[in-house]
């Protein structure tokens, strides 16, 4: 007998046929699926939402030069008008409460609802950085035991935890290795990136005042490791790599590319955004990494997207801990704690390269992360990365025999299983694919990146997820990919039971509409 599972999804269920209702309604409206105009279109800018009595003539205005000197032109819209329009707006959007995000990295994953609860907590939620430190004693506790724990599972020897996100954590890093090198005064002036490494990594070590060279990828999507050798030299300043890395692989030479790094004198920096799928099982000080930044709003719990919010503490190897930003968390010999500062920080911190914003991090990010690491004790934070693992997995085995795979002899993969468009029929690509999976009831995964790959398709699932909502998902990609590779024409104008049909991205890009303007006559 076939059981449904607990998610109500049961694999192999039909899926309801790819044509859309035909018959055509006065409204526009589609059922449930409601036609929703532009908030100027609802109201007009000559009525007023509310009644208001007449203001008598012989008031004096007491607005002076302020005074308004042409009509504000917004829309008067009532009460249920205006919670109609943002309401029905909100539904025509994709989140993780309505299903899988197949982009988990940045992290389109479930966020235990106890996280949002603590840091919602006025203790947390009301907190302010100028108070007084002896009223926040518990907030600073807060950051020092998350500080603790970030240390531990990384083995490392220090955290700066003040970056707001992790490109902020990335120059943090990098300006750390450039105090490090100025203190012994060696001058360095490159920077190597692997190919396989996150695109932001290269801007942070331009905006940082060095220049970048690219080190190659080998066969397996791995760093080269004898071109990275050959490169080193007394010029370079640091390697900045990603592990696991862009191709969902995990650098399995890790440690030598360290140890030659190191050797010829350089430092290593490692990217972390990936860290959710080796937490609890590979410390990257182990590794020989010297610098690395921690996105809380990825490995550890936060909602993330549209540009915020975010966190990026960074973890430090004894020989980058002495330049540290201020400001930071110190415990005294009472229990009580306090901010290291440039006004209170003595001899004990001079070396500092200085300060990375104007406080000392994100409260409400600290908060959801000590809740996520203590609700999953170290047990449960091994398990997460196994399950984000397995999930990768698991995706990438059900689909590469009919989506180009590149990297799928090079053993397993970590968080993410990367696809190429090899394959298709001519004139379709990964853009078809993705615009299909929409009406197919998904958000798309990443797309073109990395750019190694041609017509990457990056899909990352996350340890949240269950067998049963992978087994829709895969379900949908191999329908997909086989009508890719069967030349459907229907792909190529999809989506086509979204609120909107496909847009002209290149002109949405090149020449956007930003703001509405009364129309011409």
């Amino acid at each position: 007998m076939n059981q449904i599972n607990q998610s109500g999804w049961k694999p192999g269920t039909p899926v309801a046929s790819s044509e859309d209702v035909k018959h055509p309604t006065v409204t526009g409206n589609k059922a449930l699926m409601l036609e929703e105009p532009l908030i100027f279109e609802i109201g007009g800018a000559d009525t007023c939402g509310v009644d208001l009595p007449n203001t008598p003539c012989e008031l004096p205005n007491r607005l002076g030069k302020f005074a308004r000197k042409e009509p504000i032109g917004l829309p008067g819209l009532s009460e249920p008008e205006t919670v109609r329009h943002y309401t029905r707006l909100s539904r025509q959007n994709y989140g993780i409460d309505l299903g899988l995000f197949p982009l988990g990295s940045c992290t389109m994953k479930h966020n235990p609802r106890l996280n949002e609860k603590v840091a919602r907590m006025p203790g947390f939620l009301d907190v302010h950085p100028l108070q007084p430190v002896d009223t926040v004693q518990g907030a600073l506790g807060v950051i020092d035991e998350l500080s603790h724990w970030l240390i531990t599972l990384t083995g490392m020897d220090a955290v700066a935890m003040s970056p707001k996100a992790g490109a902020h954590g990335e120059l943090c890093g990098i300006l750390c290795i450039r105090a490090a090198l100025e203190a012994r005064g060696d001058a360095r002036k490159v920077v190597l990136v692997p190919e396989s490494a996150h695109g932001t990594n290269p801007a942070t070590a331009a905006f940082a005042g060095y220049e970048t060279e690219d080190i190659p990828a080998n066969a397996e999507g791995r760093v080269d490791l004898d071109a990275l050798k050959a490169r080193l030299g007394p010029d370079v300043a640091a390697v900045m790599i990603t592990n696991p890395n862009t191709c969902g692989l995990f650098e399995r030479d890790m440690k030598a590319i360290s140890d030659a790094v190191h050797e010829a004198g350089g430092l290593v920096y490692c990217d972390g955004a990936n860290f959710n799928a080796i937490m609890g099982r590979v410390r990257p000080g182990d590794l020989g990494v010297d610098a690395m930044h921690i996105n809380l709003h990825k490995t550890f719990s936060t909602p993330h997207g549209g540009g915020g919010p975010g966190s990026g503490p960074v973890v430090l190897s004894s020989a980058l801990a002495p330049f540290a930003p201020l400001p930071f968390v110190e415990k005294q010999s009472d229990g009580s704690l306090r901010l290291v500062e440039e006004e209170n920080m003595e001899d004990h911190h001079a070396s500092s390269f200085g300060r990375m914003t104007a406080f000392h991090g994100q409260m409400g990010m600290f908060t959801r992360a000590l809740t996520y690491i203590l609700s999953h004790g170290a047990d449960g934070l091994r398990q997460a990365s196994g399950d984000a693992v397995l999930n990768a997995n698991y995706a990438l085995r059900q689909l590469e025999d009919v989506l180009h795979a590149p990297f799928g002899d090079s053993g397993p993969c970590m968080h993410e299983a990367l696809f190429g468009d090899a394959g298709f029929a001519e004139g379709f690509s990964t853009l078809d694919l993705a615009k299909g999976l929409i009406d197919e009831g998904f958000h798309p995964m990443t797309m073109y990146f990395p750019l190694v790959v041609h017509g990457a398709m990056l899909v990352e699932p996350t340890e949240t997820e269950s067998k049963a909502a992978l087994d829709q998902f895969i379900l949908a990609m191999r329908s997909l990919a086989e009508r890719a590779k069967a030349g459907d024409e229907a792909l190529l104008t999809a989506p086509h039971h979204a609120p909107r049909a496909r847009l002209d991205e290149a002109q949405a890009a090149r020449k956007p509409r930003l703001a509405w303007s009364e129309p011409e006559d």
